[in-house]
């Protein structure tokens, strides 16, 4: 069953949305040369918590973080600490929910640090324009797939276009959300359109595509937590959570000026 929500209900996932918004936007103005992802961490707890609502993923299962921050060849997952300082030419990807009366906001963003090489610059592109594209297949009556399939798509036309083979994370991907942060449906990052359950007004979903550049197999560090590309490659990561409505989708962790 996917949670269906009410009008109310969906601007309720707004303003918990809004949070998570103000969040990375404070995040990334800290992140730079020398600070580390322990100090990126407090900040944005301080925040979230200064808006009246909850980290989502402090204390989820035992992580022990309110954010994911993952650097370099770290895909997802990331445990912030003190020992690791950003440095000029690092990629990060910052993963941030927030409950807010009850209601989740979870979203990601890839951030450079300092003077980035082009090829991670379009890493990172290629990754968001890929969540892009699956933002846009979001439409009530279609299939949960047609997202999957059009990120899919964007991920190829990007390597095609960059001349790169960029692997895609399979294993992970998006998910329903709402009164909880990962909620069903699954929603892969490959596949054929048509297929899985039928979308419907009221629905909402994180659409969150990976990409590296090298291939796309992972393993778990011995942390229990951190992802990383078993290549030692870079990857980028991207979210953000997403209303379906009979007037297309809405996206709840936009900025507020967006």
């Amino acid at each position: 069953m996917i949670e269906v929500k009410t009008a109310d209900e969906l601007q309720a996932m707004r303003a918990a949305g809004l949070v998570v918004a103000r969040t990375l936007a404070a995040v990334r103005a800290a992140a730079v040369p020398g600070v580390s992802t322990a100090e990126l961490d407090e900040l944005a707890e301080q925040t979230i918590r200064d808006a009246g609502a909850v980290p989502s993923f402090k204390g989820y299962h035992g992580f022990p973080a309110s954010i994911c921050a993952s650097v370099n060849e770290q895909i997802v997952h990331g445990i912030p600490a003190k020992t690791q300082v950003l440095a000029d030419g690092d990629l990060i990807s910052v993963d941030c929910g927030a409950i807010l009366d009850g209601w989740h906001g979870d979203s990601a963003v890839t951030l450079a640090i300092g003077k980035v090489a082009d090829a991670d610059l379009a890493l990172s592109a290629a990754t968001e324009a890929a969540m892009w594209a699956g933002i846009e297949a979001v439409s009530a009556g279609g299939r949960l797939t047609d997202i999957s399939y059009a990120v899919q798509s964007a991920a190829e036309r990007a390597a095609k276009d960059d001349g790169v083979d960029y692997g895609m994370i399979v294993e992970y991907g998006g998910h329903g959300i709402g009164r909880q942060m990962h909620m069903d449906p699954f929603l892969p990052n490959v596949g054929k359109p048509g297929k899985g359950p039928r979308l419907k007004a009221g629905m909402a979903l994180a659409i969150e595509p990976m990409l590296t550049g090298g291939g796309g197999e992972t393993r778990e560090l011995d942390d229990g937590w951190t992802v990383v590309t078993a290549d030692g490659s870079r990857a980028a990561h991207w979210e953000h959570t997403v209303a379906i409505t009979e007037d297309g989708p809405w996206v709840l962790t936009a900025p507020e000026d967006a």
